[in-house]
């Protein structure tokens, strides 16, 4: 029998809308058979759509467009989700292997002859259609999203644009992984009291966890956001702080098999290439397009404002840090890696503000029902515990 003929865990039906994906089920070979097949689903479900007979319509056209690729977004999301929150060796080699592929399918998508056409002449008439707002929104978010996926270009160019998609999609799955790389493999070890000298007990528990999910037998500092930041904040070992701080600025940047210099220039000549075949001087032009900023002139107008208001603040911040340097008649000059410890301590001298004692006032929980309660009071959603 056709292993899909009996659904595997990442294509079965899912038991309600909210219900979680059954992760316990899931393994990273599922995941190649599993998007080959939600493929040809959404493929299949978009010839349908432009090969109506039926003049295009909301209803027709873009609300069954915006249904389509339901079984392929669910999938690729298990996917995403799993390779930013539980990623293994097998998961990050299905996300090179699916990447391209991914890419291209959606090129395909995006570039249908026959369904732009259909959207196309749904745009047009939008607004003698007797839209909502909503759906009309709907109709420039999606003919905007065709046109800049490039589906309005000549063929030659338009076969160029997916090709670099594709590129692209290889090349930042690369980068990325790289970078997580970096982050798996550094450890700094705290043997002793020596080494976590300065630490408050938060930062304390968080190395100890650290090195229990790797398997270690004493704390170590990771380049974990939430691990890096505190240590450098308040480590008085301004040795280990930089070597923590050099090797957090430096992830993807050591000679070998995962340096991302060369990809990332690979990734600009793409991308420039990409906003040359949709008429832009510059990526920077043709990303911004599509935001509220719009130009790359405005961009650098408000960096500038936001610049020149900027060097005051950092002058007055400079000269604090130094100035408690000098308090506690340490000679050496400032440098990135003193910057956050510095920073922390003018903090509790000037301001009373300690980052460590704050800290059990915010445990996650609190700050899970924090979130909730916002929700409530801004746009009036309830969260219940489900049964």
């Amino acid at each position: 029998m056709d292993a899909l003929a009996t659904p595997a865990p990442l294509l079965a039906p899912l038991p309600d809308p909210l219900a979680l994906p059954p992760f316990a089920q899931i393994t990273p070979a599922q995941f190649g058979p599993a998007l080959a097949h939600a493929m040809a689903v959404h493929r299949a479900e978009i010839a349908a759509i432009g090969g109506q007979a039926d003049a295009p319509s909301f209803d027709n056209t873009v609300a069954a467009l915006d249904r389509a690729g339901a079984l392929l977004n669910r999938v690729s999301a298990v996917l995403y989700n799993l390779a930013a929150s539980a990623t293994s060796p097998a998961l990050q080699a299905v996300q090179r292997e699916t990447a391209g592929p991914l890419a291209a399918h959606w090129s395909a998508v995006l570039q249908d002859g026959a369904l732009f056409a259909r959207l196309n002449r749904v745009h047009q008439a939008r607004h003698g259609a007797g839209l909502s707002a909503e759906q009309t929104r709907l109709v420039e978010r999606l003919h905007r999203d065709f046109t800049r996926a490039g589906a309005q270009l000549p063929p030659p160019a338009r076969a160029e644009f997916a090709q670099l998609a594709q590129r692209l999609a290889e090349l930042t799955t690369a980068f990325g992984q790289n970078v997580l790389q970096a982050e798996a493999v550094f450890a700094l070890p705290l043997p002793d009291e020596a080494a976590q000298a300065g630490l408050p007990e938060f930062v304390r528990a968080a190395a100890r966890q650290a090195a229990a999910e790797r398997g270690l037998g004493m704390p170590v500092i990771t380049l974990s956001r939430s691990l890096i930041v505190p240590f450098l904040s308040f480590s008085t070992r301004r040795d280990l702080r930089e070597q923590a701080w050099r090797a957090w600025v430096g992830r993807g940047e050591a000679p070998g098999e995962h340096d991302n210099r060369a990809i990332a220039s690979q990734i600009l000549a793409a991308r420039q290439r990409q906003a040359v075949l949709m008429g832009h001087a510059t990526y920077a032009d043709f990303k911004l397009s599509d935001t509220m900023a719009g130009t790359a002139e405005r961009v650098w107008a408000l960096l500038d404002e936001v610049w020149q208001r900027a060097l005051p603040a950092l002058d007055r911040e400079r000269a604090l840090l130094r100035q408690a340097m000098a308090d506690a008649d340490v000679q050496h000059p400032l440098e990135a890696w003193d910057w956050r410890f510095w920073a922390e301590r003018v903090r509790q001298l000037h301001y009373a503000v300690d980052e460590a004692a704050l800290k059990p006032y915010f445990p996650l929980e609190r700050m899970v029902a924090a979130a909730f309660d916002c929700a409530r009071q801004l746009f009036g959603l309830q969260f219940l515990p489900r049964a």
